[in-house]
C-alpha cells in the first residue's frame, strides 16, 4: 500500500510543492529514503522512529521506502519529518490524510514539532498550487499566516496532529499575524543630532529619492550616528515589501519567531572584516547575505576603505541591478537587492587630513594608497559624496533640539508619492529609473541644461555621473514640489556629486 502526502521545499526564496510518497512491503524491516533527500533527510529515519514511539503510535515493523517528488530535485533541510511519518501511517492504514492539506516540520525525538527556515515562501507556493491548508510548526504558524489565500493550522506535537485529523479535538486555524505599533519607539531620532544640517539635508535627500551616499570626514564628526537615523526617515514598508524582507531574513533563519513578518526597513551594518560570501551570500547550502538583508532598507558600511577590495566590487552589480545571482555547479539562486548604501569613510589612515589642527602626519603616497583602496567604478556608482566636518562647541551646547525624524519622514513620504503617481508600474523613487524613464521624466530646462553641460566638461563626468546627477536633481525638485528640473536643483545635485570630496 502507498500512502501520499503533500509537503512543499523552498529553493533560495522560491517555494515548490513535493510529495512524499510511502510505501510498505514485506521482508526484513527496514527504511530507505529516494529523492535526492541531503543528509538532514536522511537523519529523519531515526528522528521519525523515536517520535511514533514516544507518541505512542503503532510504527510498522516492514520494509519501508518513501520517495520525495521531484525526484531529479535536491531535498534539503529536516521540514520533511512530519510528512514522512504522516505518509507511513497513512500507508499502514493508521491515518487518512486529507487530500488539499500540506505539512511541514521537523519531530524532536518526543514527538515535538520544531521550526523551519523558509516557511512564508513555502506557504506562497501552497496556496499558489491549490493546496488549502498548511499544518505548520506552532512556532512558524505566524509567519506562514502572513500567505494569503490558505488556512494555517499551528500544530504543537504529533498527538495534537492526529486528533484533529481524527475529528477527536479540531485546531483553530491560526489568523493572520499583525504588528505592534512599536517601530517609532525603537528607532533612533535625528532630533538627537546637533549641528550637521548640511548633511541632514543630504540624507533627505537620499531617503526621498532611494540614493546612495557616502559621507567623508574625521573622526567623531557623527556620520555613523547620522547613517543609524535613516531608516527613521525612510518611508514605512509597504505590505509587499515587508514580505519580501520577510522571505529573505526566513530563508536566513533570522526571523524571530515572536515578529514573523519584518514591518521596519533592515538596516544592516557589517564589520569591515567581513568576507565576500557574507557580503554577497553563499556557502555550500547557500544563503541570503548582507546585500540581501539590506533588501528596502539601509546597508550602511563604516570605514569603507577597509573592507577587501573583493568584497567592495561585490556591489557593484546588485547596486545596477537591484538583485544578486549565485551561481553554484549544482545550483544558480536569484536574492533580492534594492538597497540603500550608506557608506562612511576617514580622508586618511589617521582621519584628519585637512583638518585645521593639523593633526595629520600621514605622506601623499600613504594618503595615494588610502584612498585607492575604494575603486573608481563603485565611487561612480555612489549618487552623493558628502564632505563631513568636525561640529563646533556652539552646536553641542546649544539648548534647542534639532528637527524631529518624523517631520523629515513626513516630506520623504510626500516627495515619494509623487513619484509612485508620476512613474507607477511599481517604481517607487527617482533612483531605480531605467533610462529611457529617466531621458522622459528627467529633462532639465534650459538653464539647468547650460549649467549641466558646463559641469560635465570641467569636472570629466562619465554618462553614469550623469545619470545619477539628473537623478538627484529630480528628488531635490520632487521634495520643492517643482514639475521641471531647474538650474538651483541642478546646483544641488552637483554639490553632492563632486568626488574630490572624497579624493582630497
Amino acid at each position: 500500500m502507498v500512502g501520499a502526502v503533500r509537503s512543499l521545499g523552498v529553493m533560495g526564496l522560491t517555494g515548490y510543492e513535493v510529495g512524499v510518497e510511502c510505501h510498505l512491503s514485506g521482508g526484513l524491516p527496514g527504511f530507505n529514503l529516494v529523492g535526492l533527500p541531503d543528509a538532514a533527510v536522511k537523519e529523519s529515519r531515526e528522528r521519525v522512529r523515536a517520535a511514533a514511539h514516544n507518541s505512542g503510535l503503532p510504527f510498522p515493523q516492514r520494509n519501508i521506502t518513501v520517495n520525495l517528488t521531484p525526484a531529479d530535485k535536491r531535498k534539503e533541510g529536516s521540514l520533511y519529518d512530519l510528512p514522512i511519518l504522516l505518509g507511513i501511517l497513512a500507508a499502514d492504514g493508521a491515518l487518512t490524510v486529507p487530500r488539499g492539506a500540506a505539512f511541514l516540520g521537523e519531530l524532536s525525538l518526543s514527538g515535538e514539532l520544531r521550526p523551519v527556515s523558509g516557511v512564508l515562501s513555502m506557504a506562497i507556493a501552497a496556496a499558489e498550487s491549490g493546496a488549502d491548508a498548511l499544518y505548520a510548526p506552532l512556532a512558524n504558524a505566524g509567519e506562514a499566516s502572513l500567505a494569503r489565500g490558505l488556512t494555517v493550522y499551528g500544530v504543537a506535537n504529533v498527538r495534537e496532529l492526529l486528533d484533529h485529523l481524527s475529528g477527536k479535538a479540531p485546531l483553530q486555524p491560526r489568523g493572520p499575524w499583525e504588528p505592534p505599533n512599536d517601530e517609532s519607539a525603537l528607532q533612533p531620532d535625528f532630533m538627537n543630532v546637533r549641528g550637521q544640517e548640511n548633511i541632514k539635508r543630504a540624507l533627505e535627500i537620499a531617503a526621498a529619492g532611494g540614493h546612495n551616499v557616502l559621507m567623508s570626514g574625521p573622526p567623531g564628526a557623527g556620520k555613523s550616528m547620522l547613517a543609524r537615523r535613516m531608516p527613521s526617515i525612510l518611508p514605512r514598508l509597504t505590505y509587499e515589501e515587508a514580505l519580501e524582507c520577510t522571505r529573505v531574513y526566513s530563508a536566513a533563519r533570522l526571523l524571530p519567531p515572536e515578529r514573523p513578518l519584518m514591518d521596519a526597513r533592515p538596516f544592516r551594518s557589517p564589520h569591515h572584516t567581513v568576507s565576500t560570501a557574507g557580503l554577497s551570500g553563499g556557502g555550500s547550502s547557500p544563503r541570503p547575505g548582507e546585500i540581501s538583508l539590506a533588501h528596502n532598507g539601509v546597508l550602511f558600511l563604516d570605514e569603507l576603505p577597509e573592507f577587501s577590495r573583493a568584497a567592495l566590487e561585490s556591489l557593484r552589480q546588485p547596486m545596477e541591478d537591484g538583485m544578486l545571482t549565485l551561481s553554484r555547479a549544482s545550483v544558480s539562486l536569484t536574492y533580492p537587492a534594492r538597497f540603500m548604501l550608506i557608506a562612511a569613510m576617514n580622508p586618511c589612515k589617521c582621519g584628519w587630513h585637512g583638518h585645521p589642527s593639523g593633526k595629520c602626519r600621514c605622506s601623499e603616497a600613504s594618503l595615494a594608497v588610502y584612498r585607492d583602496r575604494v575603486s573608481g567604478p563603485l565611487l561612480d556608482r555612489i549618487d552623493m559624496h558628502v564632505g563631513v566636518r568636525g561640529v563646533e562647541y556652539y552646536e553641542l551646547t546649544e539648548p534647542a533640539k534639532a528637527e524631529p525624524s518624523e517631520s523629515i519622514r513626513r516630506r520623504v513620504e510626500a516627495a515619494r508619492a509623487v513619484q509612485r503617481e508620476r512613474y507607477g508600474d511599481g517604481l517607487t523613487c527617482n533612483a531605480h529609473l531605467a533610462a529611457e524613464l529617466r531621458e522622459q521624466f528627467c529633462v532639465p530646462d534650459a538653464e539647468a541644461s547650460k549649467l549641466l553641460k558646463s559641469a560635465f566638461d570641467r569636472l570629466s563626468l562619465s554618462a553614469r555621473s550623469y545619470d545619477r546627477i539628473v537623478k538627484v536633481a529630480r528628488t531635490v525638485a520632487d521634495l520643492e514640489g517643482a514639475e521641471n528640473i531647474g538650474a538651483a536643483h541642478v546646483a544641488e545635485a552637483l554639490q553632492y556629486r563632486r568626488q574630490e570630496q572624497v579624493r582630497s
